[in-house]
């Protein structure tokens, strides 16, 4: 009896953690006001190429909808609308979406006012509403987020005065409000990095409040009468002259002396005794900790090989336990110094700091001293792909073909953040099982991207040395070095067979009955209609048909020689998820191969790209797992 009035305890407490959590969303009407926000915004919008045509007021889950990421206990934290052609004007019900921690809306040719109501979002940490057509004035409620690191509201048609309140705001990294009409005098923001440029009404903070200039007085001249005072007066005042400009120049020689004596001292005690203390202003960013190398130190135990997760091609990854218990992965550069280590480091800082979706790794903080850059990053419990493909669970496969299809989609997901909604566009450039991490509840985090290329709007391919793990490659990179989203693509089609195989490509072709490489194997089964026989055996046959086949697909798609023919990753998510997959490869099926071009696509065969190619054996040593 006991027992069982102890079991309808449980179950009502569990009915009413479910009932609150549904109340945290729900109005008291039953809707979602999370969904019923974003809709307002959706319908002030002009979407000319609908990418927010799966926004669905009756749904009651807005985190599956594109360009909205949703914090891990289901509220909406992020808004990523960048460079999508969306005109219109920004809806006031932005400021019901109270757990907002980034609003990522430049670009685009959104008009009208900035809404007042931001200044509601308390947890908002990043606003960019630059390069778009909003005007009147700035609202004076933004100094009420307090939580604020980033404001851009460049190159606008904004009016009026900087408002008094943005002084409020302590931990501001960088303000940009230049290149709009802004006028009046400046309140005394307390920012890194303060942009006023390109407001020719602006004026700096004076005691009154007009804007006109501020001269020095004009140099008085003697009048005719007191020609002789002047000179009488002109030799010791030379004197006096002479004598302080010695004395001056003595004095500033001591002083300069004196300041390089005691920079050296402090710079060899540092260096000796405390190595945690240097400081370099370039990569302080607010948003993100700055940790003390004896934090790092003590939280990986020296550094012990006993805590290597994995090494990469710019340093080694440790697992760490900070002092409150908290586990990290720290990333140690290597070579920091190189231009490599060091591009590498103020990418992933200043850039892959603001990249924010649940299925990108984030950047918790940093550390850095005159001779270690560290990045430290949130610790994945569940590894990656690579390593959980062949691990078993009570007899089963840790990753079943559910999981699998999980995987696939998350990753897509990072992916197409990266390559479309993140401003500057990201290359991922070494896309793999290795990179794809997986959290406590192996959902896929897109990791490392110490191999990241940016790209600018205007640019489609960026032109480097090449960079990634063979296997993974595409031919035309592999080939001239050339890489683009397409590149990822690829990476990410070779991603799907690992996944549907069960072996990683770089391994593929080690085993007895094996040859050539996984890409020509797959197109080999697929033609002869023989698809069972490519998945992985560990699954004992508990898979999807039609999803295999149609997973196939998607990675043959996405691994064709030509770029121009691979689709986008946005296009990609959009097969997987079961939208025009069909239409697509009937297409791909009437492309007729082109003869060489910037380089041979007639060959049909990815082996022989790999045999051939000069670069193999930098691009297998500028890799490396996890």
């Amino acid at each position: 009896m006991e027992g069982g009035s102890f079991g309808v305890w449980k179950v009502g407490l569990l009915v009413l953690a479910l009932m609150e959590i549904s109340s945290a969303t729900l109005s008291p009407t039953g809707v979602n006001y999370e969904v019923v926000a974003l809709m307002a915004i959706k319908n002030a919008l002009h979407d000319p190429y609908n990418v927010l045509e799966n926004w669905d007021s009756n749904s009651v889950d807005p985190c599956s909808w594109r360009m909205v990421t949703c914090s891990p206990d289901g509220f909406v934290s992020a808004l990523g609308l960048p460079s999508q052609s969306l005109s219109g004007t920004l809806s006031p019900s932005i400021g019901n979406l109270n757990n907002l921690q980034s609003v990522l809306l430049q670009n685009n040719d959104i008009s009208g006012p900035i809404p007042s109501t931001i200044g509601k979002l308390e947890k908002l940490q990043t606003l960019d509403l630059s390069n778009n057509s909003f005007g009147g004035e700035i609202p004076s409620s933004l100094g009420e987020l307090r939580n604020l690191n980033y404001l851009r509201l460049n190159n606008n048609s904004l009016i009026g005065p900087c408002p008094e309140s943005l002084s409020n705001i302590q931990g501001l990294s960088l303000v940009d409000l230049s290149f709009n009409n802004l006028s009046g005098s400046l309140p005394k923001i307390s920012a890194r990095t303060f942009k006023i440029a390109g407001n020719p009404l602006i004026c700096g903070p004076k005691v009154d409040n007009d804007c006109s200039a501020v001269f020095p007085d004009p140099l008085s001249l003697p009048p005719d009468g007191h020609k002789a005072q002047s000179v009488s007066g002109s030799n010791s005042h030379r004197v006096a002259i002479a004598f302080g400009a010695s004395f001056g120049s003595a004095f500033s020689l001591i002083f300069i002396i004196g300041l390089f004596v005691w920079w050296r001292y402090r710079r060899n005690q540092q260096i000796f005794f405390d190595v945690n203390e240097q400081y370099d202003p370039e990569v302080c960013l607010g948003h993100l900790k700055r940790y003390t190398f004896k934090e790092l130190r003590s939280a990986t135990n020296h550094f012990s090989s006993k805590n290597i997760l994995g090494k990469g091609g710019f340093g080694i990854v440790y697992k760490g336990c900070m002092n409150d218990g908290t586990l990290v992965a720290v990333k140690r550069l290597k070579d920091y110094n190189t231009a490599g280590g060091e591009i590498q480091f103020q990418t992933e800082v200043e850039t892959i700091g603001l990249a924010v979706h649940r299925n990108l790794l984030r950047l918790c903080g940093f550390c850095t001293t005159e001779s270690e850059r560290l990045l430290v990053y949130p610790y994945m419990s569940n590894g990656s792909v690579a390593s959980r493909l062949k691990d078993h669970i009570h007899g089963r496969p840790a990753l079943d073909w559910g999981r699998r299809k999980r995987i696939a989609l998350g990753t897509a997901r990072g992916l197409l953040y990266l390559h479309e909604q993140c401003d500057p566009k990201i290359i991922h450039r070494d896309v793999k099982a290795a990179n794809i991490l997986l959290d406590e509840d192996f959902e896929a985090v897109v990791g490392d991207f110490g191999l990241a290329k940016l790209l600018d709007h205007r640019d489609s391919h960026v032109t480097t040395a090449v960079r990634g793990t063979v296997g993974h490659i595409a031919p035309e990179y592999l080939s001239t070095g050339q890489s683009s989203e397409k590149t990822d693509v690829f990476g990410f089609g070779i991603l799907l067979l690992e996944l549907i195989t069960g072996q990683r490509a770089m391994d593929f072709g080690r085993a007895a009955n094996q040859k050539g490489v996984i890409l020509d194997w797959v197109k080999k089964l697929h033609l002869e209609g023989k698809l069972n026989l490519m998945v992985d055996r560990d699954l004992r046959g508990n898979f999807d048909m039609i999803e295999l086949e149609e997973m196939v697909q998607v990675a043959l798609l996405c691994t064709q020689f030509n770029p121009i023919h691979r689709p986008k990753m946005s296009d990609v998510l959009k097969m997987l998820e079961g939208d025009g997959l069909a239409e697509k490869w009937e297409a791909s099926q009437k492309i007729e191969t082109p003869k060489l071009r910037s380089f041979d696509y007639s060959r049909q065969r990815y082996s022989d790209f790999i045999e051939e190619s000069s670069l193999v054996t930098e691009a297998m040593e500028l890799s490396g797992p996890r």
